[in-house]
């Protein structure tokens, strides 16, 4: 995983001198892909980004391995480059040379999804990083969680924000994550929390994060219906899917490390087993146990598959699903990491800066 990670990225330079994103799409034989799911989109984005930097701060937490460091470094840089002195990021460059887009869809400035998980990241990185520049992209931030009515999966990921920054900012205090926990669990089909209005059926599993959202903030707020809704929820939602080893037509990493993360979640807070066993499940998945009954993690040859479609691997590996997987396996990444040689994990560096 962090293998890949490492063969999909390039250094942006003309962004930040030391600034580093990582290529969205691989195929199967690892030549780079351009997004162009919505129209052009670009060759690299600050929705992986911004997970990326929270998988290695993870990692350098963890292991006090300087490459690891280093990672947090060039992702932090382009993060922060690819905000607006607004406040609003946008998502995409159009190429390594560091043109922003800033007119697709699925990139301009002040998007949902990529507006919430740099803000996500950002709010998990001061806790390693003693960095005005970070506090500064925080402040201008904030000013972005309110206007147009946001879906459900996008305010999961501003009450996470909040709950790291509740002692620092008081516009984002309990009364906040509260009124924004509410919000949540009132949209609901019977027992199931929905990602957006106009959701049809059983929601999708990616980015499904609002029962792990109201399960933290239950603590937090100390209101154990939070906790209530969530399980209840969840049990609907990820039981039946991770149990039948995800046996749908179409399943991504992204989809699995979802579910892990709200499994893990609601053990630490109910201390009920079963959810440890659901848990262990759904990691399962990337071993082999799914409906292609292939391993989508290739240990061999360090890379996670984008995913099983109709009962085939699909062998193309992309950004998203080595970093979901590897936040999902981290346990098994770091095992694995101090075996490898630093020259494969390592992230990559302009030429001026190797020089320097």
């Amino acid at each position: 995983m962090i293998r890949q990670i490492a063969r999909l990225a390039k250094p942006v330079p003309a962004l930040s001198p030391d600034a580093v994103a990582i290529a969205v799409y691989a195929d199967a034989k690892g030549d780079l892909v351009t997004a162009r799911e919505a129209g052009f989109e670009g060759v690299a984005c600050v929705d992986d980004a911004a997970r990326a930097f929270q998988l290695y701060c993870a990692l350098w937490h963890k292991t006090n391995m300087a490459w690891a460091k280093q990672w947090c470094d060039g992702l932090l840089d382009f993060i922060l480059a690819m905000q607006r002195d607004d406040g609003a990021w946008c998502n995409f460059i159009k190429d390594w040379d560091g043109t922003i887009n800033d007119e697709t869809r699925t990139s301009v400035a002040g998007g949902h999804f990529w507006q919430a998980r740099a803000m996500l990241a950002l709010a998990n990185g001061r806790t390693y990083f003693d960095d005005q520049r970070i506090e500064d992209a925080l402040r201008r931030g904030a000013l972005h969680f309110d206007g147009d009515e946001v879906p459900a999966d996008v305010r999961a990921l501003h009450v996470l924000t909040a709950i790291e920054l509740r002692n620092e900012d008081s516009r984002l205090g309990y009364s906040t994550i509260a009124s924004w926990c509410d919000e949540i669990a009132g949209r609901r089909n019977g027992d199931v929390l929905m990602n957006s209005p106009d959701e049809q059926g059983r929601p999708h599993l990616w980015g499904h994060l609002q029962e792990f959202a109201l399960s933290r903030a239950s603590v937090t707020l100390e209101r154990p219906d939070l906790l209530d809704v969530a399980v209840r929820s969840a049990t609907i939602v990820f039981e039946d899917a991770i149990r039948s080893g995800f046996d749908a037509p179409m399943t991504s990493p992204y989809d699995v490390a979802t579910s892990v993360a709200t499994m893990t979640e609601l053990a630490a807070n109910t201390k009920n087993l079963k959810f440890e066993e659901l848990a262990s499940l759904a990691r399962a998945w990337f071993h082999g146990r799914n409906s292609a009954s292939r391993p989508v993690y290739d240990i061999n040859h360090g890379r996670v598959a984008d995913g099983i479609d109709k009962g085939r691997l699909n062998a193309s590996s992309g950004a998203e699903s080595n970093i979901e997987g590897a936040i999902a396996l981290l346990d098994e990444v770091i095992a694995h990491a101090v075996t490898l040689d630093v020259k494969d994990i390592e992230p990559p560096s302009a030429p001026e800066s190797k020089d320097r």
